[in-house]
C-alpha cells in the first residue's frame, strides 16, 4: 500500500519540482519593464524641463525665482509673482478645504444615517470626476459675479483703512476674481480627494476602539479627537498632501478666476497670476527666451509638486507598515 501510494505521489512532487516556464518568464520581464517605464517616463519628463529651461537660468541666475520683472518686450524674466501666487492659491485652498473635508469624513463614518450616507459618498466621487474647466467656467461665471457682489464690496467698505486687515482684504477693483477666489475654487477641487481618503481610513480603524470609548462614557467629539484622529493621523495628513499636489498643478480652472496680473498685491482681494496659468496664458505665442523662462516655471512647478507626492507617498507608506 505504501509502495503504490509513493508511486502516485511522485509524479505531482516531479510537477512542483519543475522550473517556471517560458510565459511566466516572459510575465515577469513584461511587469520588471512596465515599472521601469514610469521611471524613465519621470526621469525623461525632469531632464526635458531642466533642459528647456536652462536657458532662463542660465541667463538670469538666481535673480530668477527673486525678480518681479515679466518683460516680454526687453526679454527680463522672473518668476516671484507666479510663484508666491501658486503657494498662496493653494494654501487659501487648505485652509477652506481640509476642514470641510474632514468634517465630511467623520460625518459620513460616525454620523451620517445609512439612507444618507450612500447619496453624499456618491456626490463626493462625482465631484471628483467633474473636469477642471468647468469648475472654471462655474467660478467665473456664477461664483466670481456672486463673490464681488456679497463679499468684495462689503467687505471692502467694512475694512477700508484699517491698519493691517483693511491691506490684506480690502480689494481696489473688486470684480469677484482674485488670489482668493482661485484658492477657493481650487478649495472645491481638492475637497473630493481629501474626503474621500480620511474617509477611507477612518473606516478601516478597529471598531473595538470606538466601541470601547463609547464604553467608558466618551461623547462622539471626544472619540473622534482621541480616537479616531491620533489612529488615523498620519494618513490625514498624506491625503492633505495630495490634495496640496493637486492644488498646486491646477491650470485650467485657475486660469479662468486668478485674474492673470503680473504683480504682487499684499490684498487676497487683487488679481494675481499662479506658475500654470501664467504657462497657459503665453506658452502658445512664446518664443526664444520667453519660451525657456515659460519652461523654467513649468520646472519649478514639476519640482514642488514632485516633492509633495514623494512625501505624501511615504507617508501613506509609513501607515502601512505599521
Amino acid at each position: 500500500m505504501s509502495a503504490v501510494t509513493d508511486q502516485f505521489a511522485a509524479p505531482s512532487a516531479s510537477v512542483r519540482k519543475t522550473p517556471k516556464g517560458t510565459f511566466d518568464l516572459v510575465f515577469r520581464n513584461a511587469s520588471f519593464l512596465a515599472a521601469l517605464f514610469v521611471l524613465v517616463l519621470l526621469a525623461g519628463i525632469m531632464a526635458s524641463m531642466v533642459i528647456g529651461g536652462w536657458p532662463a537660468f542660465r541667463e538670469f541666475g538666481f535673480g530668477f525665482l527673486t525678480s518681479s520683472v515679466w518683460d516680454t518686450q526687453n526679454d527680463q524674466y522672473g518668476a516671484w509673482p507666479a510663484i508666491v501666487g501658486t503657494l498662496s492659491t493653494a494654501l487659501i485652498a487648505l485652509v477652506v478645504g481640509v476642514p470641510l473635508s474632514l468634517g465630511i469624513a467623520v460625518f459620513l463614518t460616525q454620523l451620517a444615517p445609512p439612507w444618507f450616507k450612500q447619496p453624499v459618498s456618491t456626490a463626493i466621487e462625482l465631484l471628483a470626476a467633474v473636469p477642471s474647466i468647468i469648475y472654471g467656467m462655474w467660478g467665473l461665471f456664477v461664483f466670481a459675479p456672486l463673490f464681488a457682489a456679497y463679499v468684495q464690496i462689503p467687505l471692502s467698505n467694512i475694512v477700508e483703512g484699517m491698519p493691517i486687515i483693511g491691506t490684506v482684504l480690502y480689494s481696489r477693483s473688486p470684480s469677484g476674481l482674485g488670489i482668493l477666489t482661485a484658492g477657493i475654487i481650487l478649495a472645491f477641487m481638492i475637497i473630493p480627494f481629501i474626503a474621500s481618503i480620511t474617509r477611507d481610513m477612518l473606516d478601516q480603524i478597529p471598531s473595538v476602539l470606538r466601541e470601547s470609548a463609547y464604553g467608558i462614557g466618551a461623547t462622539t467629539w471626544e472619540v473622534v479627537r482621541h480616537v479616531l484622529v491620533p489612529q488615523a493621523g498620519v494618513s490625514i495628513i498624506g491625503a492633505i498632501m495630495l490634495g496640496l499636489g493637486r492644488a498646486l498643478g491646477e491650470t485650467m480652472a485657475v486660469t479662468f478666476v486668478v485674474g492673470n496680473a503680473n504683480r504682487l498685491s499684499a490684498s487676497v482681494m487683487d488679481p494675481g497670476s499662479t506658475i500654470a496659468s501664467r504657462i497657459a496664458n503665453e506658452f502658445n505665442e512664446a518664443l526664444g527666451l520667453q519660451l525657456n523662462s515659460l519652461i523654467a516655471l513649468g520646472c519649478i512647478l514639476f519640482f514642488v509638486t514632485f516633492v509633495v507626492l514623494v512625501i505624501a507617498r511615504l507617508l501613506v507608506a509609513r501607515v502601512k507598515r505599521y
